[in-house]
């Protein structure tokens, strides 16, 4: 299949939108998921750029979030405002459009400033994850807005300031803007090749705090109850649930002091991967039945806080079509696509949740993401930009019927 004329006009003009600019700026400013003031400064300059788009723009505010401190503590936590755009929501075809302006590095960490490999990457915190993505985002959209096929095209675009930390305050904003949608595009980063994110496992991160009783390490053993022990106990239990299609991490034990005091408070802190709903069923099971053998084993008390808040997401017929239909516009442009499973998640599997077919690796091409090592291929932005404007295009045409 061959661009017709509409097509061209957008592709040109998405391809040439100054991103890398626009990239770098975003770059510059910290936006760690905890930094509220870098976040704050990062959202207002995207709510600047995406201000060029018609429709009505919103700074929303967090829905409330509580952690488990590390001492045992249910505090809330405080999130940066999302960006919410709507555009056209009269139109015959509505998609949704989501990124994040949040990433790993906090305000405190080394690595802040971009630099310019030898090979012609480009080596910056969050310049892949996903600065580079919304930028090329941006383009796409500005593209098909001086498009006459704009009109039959509605979307909500969702920038939200939590996603490296699971989207817990804007979860809802999530679901509420995939209602009803078409389809939808999520500018995580695909791999350096173009490969994209195919079918996605899930995540569920909990904390289990352990309540014992403190006594004296040489005169009175006995009449504690050793929390950590305890919590030692569980993370061996859950770990031995791990099977095919479900995994599972033990990843911290906080609790104890001195040496002379039997601790009488312990967290575990562990994070799950489920390949299916099924496996979701299978590892709550665990759960309860690790809390139940290791309170009654270690008369201590346990609570446990967390759920499961990424569900899987599997290629459905829905996905497969989507997919089908970025690949054909790849395929015009001179662009290979293909995609396959991985164990990482995101926001597209809270979207693909609430029944709407996404494509999530829509970004930048890079890789070493979460790392000193992250990196951006420069060309790809004009590339993908490129690639969103031509499926946005043809999703307006009905390409899913």
């Amino acid at each position: 299949m061959t661009l017709n004329a509409i097509e061209s006009a957008a592709v040109e003009r998405a391809a040439a939108a100054p991103m890398l600019a626009r990239t770098e700026a975003w770059v510059a400013i910290n936006s760690g998921t905890r930094n509220l003031a870098g976040l704050s400064t990062v959202a207002g300059a995207l709510a600047d750029a995406f201000a060029a788009l018609p429709g009505d723009l919103v700074l929303a505010e967090p829905a409330p979030v509580e952690t488990v401190t590390a001492d045992g503590r249910v505090e809330s936590i405080e999130h940066g405002r999302h960006l919410h755009l709507t555009v056209r929501p009269e139109a015959p075809v509505q998609i949704l459009l989501t990124g994040h302006m949040d990433t790993v590095y906090p305000a405190d960490h080394p690595f802040q400033q971009g630099r310019w490999l030898d090979d012609g990457r480009w080596n910056a915190p969050g310049a892949a994850d996903m600065k580079g993505g919304l930028s090329l985002m941006l383009a796409a959209l500005e593209a098909v807005e001086a498009s006459p096929a704009a009109r039959r095209i509605g979307y909500e675009v969702l920038v939200n300031s939590d996603e490296e930390t699971g989207s817990f305050s804007s979860a809802a904003l999530i679901a509420e803007a995939a209602r009803g949608k078409l389809a939808a595009l999520t500018y995580e980063p695909a791999l350096p090749d173009g490969t994209l994110a195919g079918a996605r496992g899930g995540t569920g991160n909990f904390s289990l705090v352990v309540h014992g009783r403190s006594a004296h390490a040489g005169r009175n053993p006995e009449e504690g109850r050793n929390a950590v022990v305890a919590a030692a106990d569980l993370a061996l239990r859950l770990a031995a649930a791990k099977e095919p299609g479900l995994a599972v991490n033990p990843a911290r034990i906080e609790g104890g002091g001195p040496n002379n005091v039997v601790p009488d408070l312990a967290i575990l802190r562990v994070n799950f991967r489920p390949k299916d709903a099924e496996a979701i069923a299978r590892a709550a099971a665990a759960i309860e039945q690790a809390v139940a053998t290791v309170s009654a084993a270690h008369d201590v008390a346990i609570e446990t806080h967390g759920s499961f808040n990424r569900p899987p997401k599997p290629l459905d017929p829905g996905a497969e079509k989507l997919f089908a239909l970025v690949k054909r516009a790849g395929a015009d442009l001179g662009q290979p696509i293909a995609w396959k499973a991985t164990g990482g998640v995101c926001d597209g599997n809270n979207i693909a949740a609430c029944g709407v077919p996404v494509v999530d690796t829509m970004g930048v091409r890079g890789g070493a993401i979460h790392s000193p090592q992250e990196f951006l291929i420069p060309e790809s932005l004009g590339e993908r930009a490129a690639l969103s404007a031509l499926a946005i295009l043809r999703l307006a045409e009905g390409g899913l019927a």
